[in-house]
């Protein structure tokens, strides 16, 4: 056993990132767009004769569709209405109650047990747990049955057999920090805010902008995750390019901490121990994933200012790969950007040589150009980013304050005046007393 999830179909060849997060020849076209997916159709109505339940399953725009928990998810077909969706539902109308309470009034009930202090991720105990001492430690590898809506009933995750990593990154905070909480066997459901889920981002297409979600969760297993050593060449693979299309979530996200840990994570399970007996075509297939994974790191390093770091992957890259374009060209931009011009400009042109039509190396060699002799680059002004709501309403409420507080100053002015006309009085009084 390995750990890895079993029945989920892995994407092949995924294109490595540039740091735009695009593809180089189509900027317009995902990163992940190879990744199969199968968009189900909308079913007939459901008859009357059946269930409320029923009919609020229905209702859900993700109806007759099993979601995957990946990053990004895969969408399977299934149209297959299963008892356990209608049990789940009955569930959260149960937890809802009879008003049919939102999740912002469930954020605030006593019954909810808090596992963060800002009371934004909470659970539910539907089944109690084996005890204390089956809770998972960072670091254990666990499996979870897994549900999970929005507010408006659109199932968005499904996943019988999630396994991950606890402390990894592999999912969403709200799974990191509610499964720590769990006792083997336990179930819950368990609320989160967008904070510890999607963020301001959401995931397209399904989960918008700090969108509340709500899961069930059941903690099937805990356990030491399997060693490296005793993975076979294609689980490696399998297990790295999972690694590795998380840290391309991250990055699409302009989350480039995780996405460099990610694909970190991903290089050493890709690395296979000297004692590994491998074939020609698994050293080559593995080279190429370790290739495309150091080429998205350096991506990652090269947001982040890191150019030592750059420098040395795009290295590990051209030791495997003299001609890789992607790597000559992150290594001449980050030598121009240190001041070695030389260098960069030798970089650069075998880049070109290899990839003559590729804008962003054509801009960085007249960027360079420029630079060796003395012109000053035209920076555009970045955009303002749009304000956040209560930052808006603040500004809105900035004209009314500032007016008050001018005319709580015209008013300080006003009485000072009046002393000082005052004194000036008594002085002109005074002098014409004395030279009378």
């Amino acid at each position: 056993m390995t750990g890895l999830q079993q029945g989920v179909p892995q994407p092949k060849n995924i294109p490595e990132i540039n740091e735009s997060g695009t593809l180089w020849g189509s900027p317009s076209e995902p990163w992940n767009s190879e990744i199969p997916t199968v968009h189900v159709q909308g079913t007939d109505p459901l008859s009357e004769e059946y269930s409320e339940n029923q009919r609020l399953l229905q209702r859900s725009s993700s109806f007759g569709k099993t979601v995957k928990f990946l990053l990004p998810p895969i969408v399977i077909e299934d149209n297959v209405l299963e008892d356990e969706e209608l049990q789940f539902f009955q569930e959260v109308k149960e937890v809802m109650g009879p008003k049919g309470s939102g999740f912002n009034d469930l954020f605030s009930l006593d019954k909810w047990i808090d596992i963060t202090e800002d009371k934004l991720l909470r659970k539910k105990i539907l089944k109690p747990g084996l005890g204390e001492a089956t809770r998972p430690l960072p670091g254990q590898e666990v499996t979870v049955h897994l549900i999970g809506i929005l507010e408006d009933g659109s199932l968005v995750e499904k996943d019988p057999k999630l396994t991950f990593v606890l402390d990894e990154g592999d999912v969403i905070q709200a799974l990191e920090l509610g499964v720590r909480s769990m006792q083997l066997g336990e179930v819950a459901f368990m609320l989160t805010n967008g904070l510890y889920a999607f963020g301001i981002l959401g995931r397209n297409p399904d989960i918008p902008s700090d969108a509340s979600l709500m899961y069930r969760v059941t903690l099937l297993r805990a356990r030491d995750k399997p060693s490296l050593g005793v993975l076979t060449p294609a689980d490696r693979i399998s297990l790295g390019n999972q690694k590795r299309e998380c840290g391309n979530f991250h990055f699409e996200r302009e989350e480039y901490r995780s996405a460099m840990h990610s694909y970190s994570q991903a290089l050493s399970i890709l690395t296979p121990n000297s004692a590994d007996p491998l074939s020609s075509e698994e050293e080559e297939e593995i080279r190429e994933h370790r290739i495309k994974c150091l080429n998205n790191l350096a991506a990652t390093q090269l947001k982040l200012h890191h150019f030592d770091d750059v420098i040395n992957s795009c290295n590990a890259v051209l030791e495997m790969d003299i001609n890789n374009a992607k790597a000559l060209y992150r290594k001449g931009k980050v030598l121009s950007e240190k001041g070695d011009y030389e260098a960069a400009m030798s970089v650069l042109k075998q880049a070109l040589t290899l990839e003559p039509t590729t804008k962003a190396i054509h801009s960085e060699l007249s960027k360079l150009v420029r630079r060796q002799k003395g012109q000053t680059e035209n920076i555009k002004s970045p955009m303002k980013p749009k304000p956040k709501a209560h930052l808006k309403l603040r500004d809105d409420l900035n004209p009314l304050i500032r007016h008050n507080t001018k005319q709580r100053d015209g008013n300080k002015i006003l009485v000072i005046g009046a002393m000082v006309a005052a004194l000036l009085s008594l002085l002109t009084a005074f002098i014409l007393m004395q030279a009378n």
